[in-house]
């Protein structure tokens, strides 16, 4: 061996990677900033387009006298949203009494009375009160359950306990659990599974729904003291 040769030791000689040129650079840096811009700019257009949409809808029905452009050169851009959000406070503030209360409950029954309109109106009044009673086991818990079939899970929001012709059919011990879809968590399908086959999830609805639309890509980290029971101690259905 010569003075210039480096004893060989059994090792194989890595080389260091290239060095990034300066376009392989700019390349990197813009999708980094692209995707960083990428929500703030559609959150603000979503909401431009909405409050866009509202102004329209909103600020012709007002009296020209109460309307902005008839004193300035220009719309002024939120003003619908303002009397929007004015309007149903007080709406709200006026059929919490007594009286209001009458006036909404003679509304419904006549809204009611009309063929075509009431099944329309009863499906969207049923879906706003259960939003609006805000009652214990609806839509408070994240839960997975065995679907579509035995081994694989899914995960579901639970609706409540079987109630009526459901629990009388069934049985005793029984959870309501609707399991969306992805993307898109406005539709999906209800199931009915026994409680003791449901496992529990230490996360909240928001954090349950972020895990339906980034399709399992976002996943909030495992609490080690609510960690759930492994699949292997369920009960087999």
């Amino acid at each position: 061996m010569t003075e210039n040769e480096k004893p060989d030791f059994g090792l194989i000689e890595v080389k260091k990677p290239a060095k990034p040129g300066l376009l392989s650079w700019l390349r990197a840096r813009f999708v980094a900033g692209m995707f960083l811009a990428l929500p703030i700019v559609v959150t603000f257009m979503l909401l431009n387009w909405l409050i866009g949409e509202i102004d329209k809808r909103v600020v012709p029905l007002l009296p020209p006298a109460l309307q902005p452009q008839t004193y300035l050169d220009y719309a002024v851009p939120g003003f619908g949203l303002i009397v929007l959000f004015i309007f149903l406070t007080m709406l709200g503030a006026v059929t919490t009494n007594f009286l209001g209360r009458y006036f909404v409950s003679l509304s419904d029954r006549i809204i009611l009375g009309i063929p075509v309109v009431r099944s329309v109106y009863s499906a969207f009044k049923q879906i706003t009160d259960v939003f609006q009673t805000n009652t214990a086991g609806q839509f408070d818990e994240v839960v997975m359950v065995q679907y579509p079939r035995q081994g694989t899970w899914a995960v579901g929001f639970v609706s409540g306990s079987a109630k009526g012709v459901i629990r009388a059919g069934l049985g005793e011990n029984f959870l309501g659990v609707f399991v969306p879809t992805t993307p898109n968590p406005t539709s999906g399908f209800l199931l009915y599974v026994p409680e003791d086959q449901v496992r529990r999830l230490d996360m909240t609805i928001e954090e349950g729904v972020k895990v339906i639309l980034s399709a399992g890509l976002v996943v909030p980290e495992v609490n080690a003291a609510a960690a759930p029971k492994p699949a292997e101690e369920l009960p087999e259905s």
